[in-house]
């Protein structure tokens, strides 16, 4: 049984006080590297992780905690920091001996991946201004654009669910769908009632280095989700995707904590994604319920300078297909069969995830340190990062973004900017 240290600190009058409590193996201790930990790292005395990972729930996490003698991934066990306001199931931040990388586990769902991410981000317990996060979860795959195993890095992360939405069986005749924008009239239209999180655009450019740092990994595959992989090829070229062996592939993530399955809501969903991002194509892959939150919280982080926005990584991997084949029922196809897909998503999550990270970490000091410069538009709907999103509505912001100096007057204004473009006035909403 691995006995390992744990480090807790608590918050108190706006003072950090620190409580370190070692337990060591047998003829094992680690007390200098606890020590020594913050002082080796920069950010005075805080850690300053050059990687974080962000995993979901326990088995995205636990594959990370198996792998102790790959370096320089290390012991993710090592130091263990607990910080206020994490998921009561995950209430521990873990690191490795130098602190150079770290992961937590923020719970599923929109609700635990908001609230247990900005209690990290906000905690003031790590330096994370030149740190990557590393958002690796598993995820249902579009046989369109991929298959079981398949590992996704994203540059849009689209909160497809947040719509009107009718039972199907009382939608208009005319309508595809029982998902309708908010402020339209046809599932078709662009929603011109806008909260804000509809749609998060990454760094691009990192996007495609990460991407080459995966595609060095040897992708594990298994004969079982292979067998299931065959009863797409009856779908011809639409499917191609869906037969192929795992591998690397550039598409986007839908965030909805609504599990959804069956081809009739993920063809829904993949066109809300193209339209939102105004694309010409289809680009969605990959179907999960955390993504939007986390880079949600990243972005308002980096508004304040407390994170770097443009060093936000989103990587999924194919663990069951959104839609069933041809010779297979929605619910027999989510419900019944073993598409045979998790265990292979989850080991690929680590097998690509692991190049990524020691990828950053090696290459710190010649490509890494300073970032990746991004040339596209980075951030939300709404313009809070700077610079114009050409989806969407356009900037709230000018152009030149949130300021964390405006006054009351000016939220106001903005404020006032957004209600009347959804249509809203006291008194009446339509």
């Amino acid at each position: 049984m691995l006995i390992c240290k744990v480090i807790s600190i608590a918050l108190l009058a706006g003072t950090q006080s620190t409580a370190v409590a070692v337990n060591a193996a047998a003829g094992v201790s680690h007390y200098d590297d606890n020590r020594l930990l913050a002082e080796r790292q920069q950010g005075y005395g805080k850690i300053a992780p050059k990687i974080v990972i962000v995993s979901m729930f326990s088995p995205e996490a636990e594959v990370w905690y198996a792998s102790t003698s790959t370096r320089p991934l290390g012991n993710l066990l090592a130091n263990n920091i607990s910080v206020p306001g994490l998921s009561p199931l995950y209430p521990h931040v873990h690191c490795n001996e130098l602190g150079e990388v770290c992961q937590l586990t923020l719970g599923e769902s929109e609700i635990n991946a908001a609230t247990s991410m900005m209690a990290f981000v906000l905690s003031g317990l790590f330096d994370l201004k030149k740190t990557y996060f590393l958002s690796a979860g598993i995820a249902g795959v579009s046989p369109k654009l991929g298959t079981l195993g398949s590992v996704a890095l994203s540059k849009y992360s689209v909160q497809v669910a947040l719509q009107y939405e009718f039972d199907a069986r009382e939608m208009p005749a005319n309508f595809t769908t029982g998902y309708l924008p908010y402020g339209a009239y046809m599932p078709d239209e662009y929603p011109s009632l806008i909260y804000g999180t509809e749609v998060m655009e990454v760094n691009e450019n990192l996007r495609d280095a990460v991407a080459d740092l995966a595609g060095r990994a040897q992708l594990t595959d298994s004969t079982e989700s292979a067998d299931y992989r065959t009863k797409y090829v009856a779908s011809g070229d639409m499917y191609a995707a869906a037969v192929a062996k795992p591998s690397v592939i550039k598409c986007d993530s839908a965030t909805s904590d609504v599990y959804y399955s069956g081809t009739l809501l993920s063809e829904a969903f993949e066109n809300t994604t193209k339209i939102w991002t105004n694309q010409s194509t289809i680009t969605y892959c990959m179907s999960a319920q955390e993504d939007s939150a986390v880079l949600q919280v990243l972005m308002r982080a980096h508004a304040w300078k407390i994170v770097d926005f443009s060093r936000a990584i989103v990587m999924r991997t194919g663990s069951d297909f959104d839609r069933p084949p041809k010779s297979v029922s929605a619910f027999e196809h989510l419900r019944i069969l073993d598409q045979n897909g998790f265990g292979i998503a989850i080991q690929n999550l680590y097998l690509a995830g692991v190049e990524i990270v020691n990828g950053i970490v090696t290459e710190w000091d010649g490509k890494y340190r300073d970032g990746i410069k991004a040339t596209n538009y980075i951030g939300d709907i709404i313009g809070t990062l700077g610079g114009q999103p050409n989806f969407g509505p356009g900037s709230l912001f000018g152009g030149v973004g949130f300021s964390t100096t405006s006054n009351t007057e000016t939220g106001l204004s903005k404020r006032k900017l957004l209600t009347e473009r959804k249509g809203r006035r006291a008194g009446g909403w339509k």
